[in-house]
């Protein structure tokens, strides 16, 4: 599996409380936006049917620390 990165324009109050989160969550602010990135195609996914791909958005997503 290849890793790409990519870079976003966020506002950086929006940064700051995804941070804040991502903390909470016991997370990075990357592993947190991965996390939400996969709830969001699983969503889609349940709703639409799968997409092509091989990668189940499950996978590698880091548990909480709650």
């Amino acid at each position: 599996m290849a890793i790409k990165s990519v870079s976003i324009r966020i506002e950086e109050e929006m940064l700051e409380k995804i941070g804040y989160i991502a903390e909470y969550e016991g997370r990075s602010v990357n592993s947190h936006i991965l996390v939400l990135i996969r709830e969001n195609i699983k969503k889609f996914e349940d709703t639409n049917g799968a997409i092509q791909g091989t990668i189940n958005p499950d996978v590698n997503v880091k548990p909480t620390r709650k």
